[in-house]
């Protein structure tokens, strides 16, 4: 029985003692493609709807909040000498479209005026479909080319 255990011994410590196995070396993983440059952010200036978005469903009073991109909106002075470039103020058409870049926006009806620089309004619509056009207009509330976008919305009962 000793002789059976030391022998077993013998081939354990025979096993363990070898020379280490030799293995290929582990290789780099493959680099990844380098990712595309992320696209040039547009310069372009735009007004647009955040709320309604085009197609919605809503209930009167309808909430409008509009934005901007590369456009500034800001209060009309109080006396306007020159138009102030780069900048301007919002007003929203209901049931009508964009007008012809160099036009005056009147102040009247179906046009809302937002002077202040405000960019959002609730505003009573009566049930159906309208469209509700937003228009910048520069310090003497003419347009802009391209500072325009219209929607379409339905009001529910």
């Amino acid at each position: 029985m000793k002789l059976l255990a030391l022998v077993g011994l013998s081939i354990v410590i025979a096993g363990c003692s070898g020379a280490p196995e030799t293995s290929k070396p582990a290789s780099a993983p493959a680099a990844a493609p380098a990712a595309a440059p992320p696209p040039a952010a547009s310069t372009t200036p735009r007004v647009f709807f955040v709320e309604p978005v085009n197609g919605a469903t809503v209930k009167s009073p309808v909430h409008l909040k509009f934005s901007t991109e590369n456009f500034m909106i800001m209060a009309v002075p109080a006396e306007v000498k020159e138009v102030r470039a780069g900048m301007g103020h919002h007003h929203v058409g209901v049931d009508i479209d964009c007008l012809p870049p160099g036009s005056e926006i009147p102040k009247a009806n179906p046009w809302v005026h937002f002077g202040k620089g405000d960019a959002e309004m609730d505003m009573q619509l009566t049930p159906g479909p309208h469209k509700l056009t937003l228009e910048a207009g520069d310090d003497k509330h003419m347009t802009m080319s391209g500072l325009c976008q219209t929607i379409n919305i339905t009001v529910s009962q």
